[in-house]
């Protein structure tokens, strides 16, 4: 991509929200516990509980998908196969911060079309409500939404 420096650039992480984090660790220990307290043929249970620890490692550094602000347009590039999504600044006709969901367990999505709206979420409950000129909406979770927001208003006031 050409042009100027991005505004803004977040990764999210899909290992990194507390909530899935906290459920893995507790059956972890789960087995852990059961392990220790089963005489006969548990030693499935403590290959279970470290792979369980390991694999929430790794998930810790798996990108589910990384915005960037450049160019009056919001980048969204997804994890492995997703294509990359192109926000075009000039159509939004309204920025609003908010909240993403009134619910406390939100599994992660990618351009998730539902209800006239677009999300793509990973952590966090703040979000970006991108209203475009046919009424669609674009709800886009960040763990940094007052920075978004103030980079998105910044390439919206370069287009006037």
């Amino acid at each position: 991509m050409t042009g100027s420096a991005p505004a803004f650039i977040e990764k999210q992480y899909l290992g990194r929200e507390w909530i899935p984090v906290t459920i893995r660790l507790v059956l972890a220990m789960v087995c852990f516990a059961v392990y220790f307290f089963t005489d006969e043929n548990a030693d499935i249970l403590i290959v279970v509980g470290f792979a369980i620890i390991i694999i929430s490692i790794i998930l810790g550094f798996v990108v589910h998908f990384s915005t960037r602000v450049q160019n009056q347009s919001i980048l969204l590039n997804g994890l492995w196969t997703t294509r990359l999504v192109k926000i075009d600044l000039k159509s939004i006709v309204k920025v609003e911060k908010g909240t993403y969901s009134r619910y406390w367990f939100n599994n992660p999505v990618y351009n998730l079309h539902s209800k006239g709206s677009i999300r793509f979420y990973t952590a966090g409950n703040e979000a970006l409500h991108l209203t475009d000129r046919d009424g669609l909406v674009y709800i886009i979770g960040s763990q940094h939404s007052a920075e978004f927001f103030r980079a998105v208003q910044t390439e919206m006031g370069k287009l006037n």
